[in-house]
């Protein structure tokens, strides 16, 4: 009985008690949306929130809720809906991934009761799909290459959002690129618009942005560095020499560049390796020596002059330092090679004149004999330095002039016979002259027309220039 008594009155005490203000000691009830683990959000921005049963302190409530994912924590936008508190994510969320919705610490309603949270509760959005992987990409990490057929290859773990992935690809340096995409877009070759440059460390990065057709982004960001030294080789000239065209190749005199170098002949440059298209235009000579340079191979070259080069003049063969090679490695300062054609001047070595040889020099004076019986004949053989050839013989024939001098009142001569003894010895007969006298001499000036456009024996040598000998008619 006693006992009865007084829990009937603890019972009386706690009623009054509450009915007169003084403690509401109702717990605060919390429910959530999702309302159990990994449950998939329907869209991109679909709202999570917390209910309650009573109308809480609001600042403290909000402080409650903290939305995660691996990635670090979510920003998002808090709303009131009477006793409802919702989150939605100010950039979305993403496909596939695993958030958390977490609510943890102390918070009061307005009628000053208390609820302590510690709940976490996953989701996702969209749908629960894995992430997509890098599973291997070329080059490797760290790998040393060559520039030439460079690209990146990258193979993903499923099938990818090409848009997604191109925008969130970067390389350090390598300017404009070109996507292929193959394997049901799951494997991507990344080709640069431009050669890259050797002897340089590139990095590329793939960003989270990068999705699967899924939507869902990679977990983390995917990142590699190579290097395009591979080749160290440096470029240089290895050879140069005379060549001769025949059956429409060039083909190698045996002699060198220095003392070989004949009339029509073609200059072979050639290199120590494969050599970039530019380089086979660095090629100049000075003084300037005109003609067109053609690509042999992949590491030669020949230039083709378009006349033969001046006789006695030293050309210098230059080939720039900026040539580069296929991998874009430079020569690094010019080659240069001095040197002489052999391609001598036309001379004439000796004038015969009634069985007597005199050897002559421009504006000597040669005395001749005239067989007055013969109409003022006159007989001389030239002895050329060079010989001619026979096209080139008919040539020199009609240039060569014999003309009266001195007096000026001498009759006009005619060109009587010409006949070639040999390839280098030519024999002329001239009339018409007229003897001259003691106290009146006879002059005639026998002229042989040089330069590239006078005589030329028909392999590329002409006197350096015009040669004029004087003939006294005795």
């Amino acid at each position: 009985m006693y006992r009865l008594r007084i829990n009937g009155l603890a019972v009386l005490f706690v009623v009054l008690f509450a009915s007169c203000g003084f403690a509401d000691l109702r717990p605060v009830e919390v429910s959530t949306s999702p309302g159990k683990s990994d449950m998939v959000l329907s869209g991109e921005y679909s709202p999570v929130s917390i209910t309650f049963n009573t109308e809480m302190i609001r600042k403290e409530a909000e402080n409650l809720l903290l939305v995660s994912s691996d990635m670090g924590m979510v920003d998002g936008d808090l709303s009131w809906n009477g006793n409802t508190l919702t989150f939605v994510p100010a950039a979305g969320w993403s496909a596939g991934t695993r958030y958390v919705l977490g609510l943890s610490g102390l918070a009061r309603s307005v009628d000053g009761r208390e609820i302590r949270l510690e709940r976490n509760i996953s989701f996702f959005a969209i749908n629960r799909c894995a992430p997509p992987l890098v599973t291997w990409h070329s080059p490797a990490d760290g790998e040393s290459v060559s520039v030439n057929g460079l690209c990146i290859q990258m193979r993903f773990s499923g099938v990818m959002d090409r848009t997604a992935v191109e925008s969130a690809f970067s390389a350090d340096g390598m300017g404009d690129k070109c996507y292929e995409w193959a394997d049901d877009d799951s494997l991507l070759t990344i080709i640069p618009d431009k050669t890259l440059s050797p002897w340089t460390m590139y990095r590329w990065t793939l960003k989270t942005t990068a999705k699967s057709a899924d939507g869902v982004p990679l977990p983390k960001v995917f990142s590699a560095v190579f290097c395009t030294d591979l080749d160290r080789l440096l470029p240089e000239v290895s050879a140069v020499y005379p060549v001769l065209a025949a059956a429409g190749r060039w083909i190698p005199t045996g002699g060198s560049l220095e003392d070989g170098l004949g009339p029509g002949l073609g200059i072979a440059v050639e290199f120590n390796k494969p050599m970039a298209d530019a380089a086979f235009r660095s090629l100049r000579f000075e003084p300037s020596l005109t003609g067109r340079t053609e690509k042999l191979s992949e590491k030669s070259m020949v230039f083709i002059p378009a006349r033969d080069p001046e006789p006695e003049v030293a050309y210098t063969l230059i080939v720039s330092g900026d040539a580069k090679d296929t991998e874009g490695l430079k020569i690094g300062s010019d080659y240069r090679r001095v040197f002489i054609a052999d391609i001598p001047y036309l001379r004439i070595m000796s004038i015969n004149t009634s069985s007597i040889e005199v050897y002559s020099n421009s504006n000597s004076i040669l005395p001749v004999l005239v067989s007055e019986a013969d109409g003022g004949l006159v007989r001389f053989t030239v002895h050329f330095s060079l010989p001619f050839t026979e096209e080139a013989k008919q040539k020199t024939a009609l240039m060569i002039s014999l003309t009266p001098f001195f007096p000026m009142s001498l009759d006009p001569i005619a060109l009587r016979f010409v006949s070639w003894i040999s390839d280098d010895r030519l024999s002329m007969e001239w009339e018409r002259l007229i003897a001259g006298t003691s106290d009146e001499k006879h002059y005639y000036r026998l002229n042989f027309p040089g330069g590239r456009g006078g005589i030329n024996n028909g392999g590329g040598m002409y006197f350096q220039q015009d040669i004029s000998l004087y003939m006294e008619a005795l």
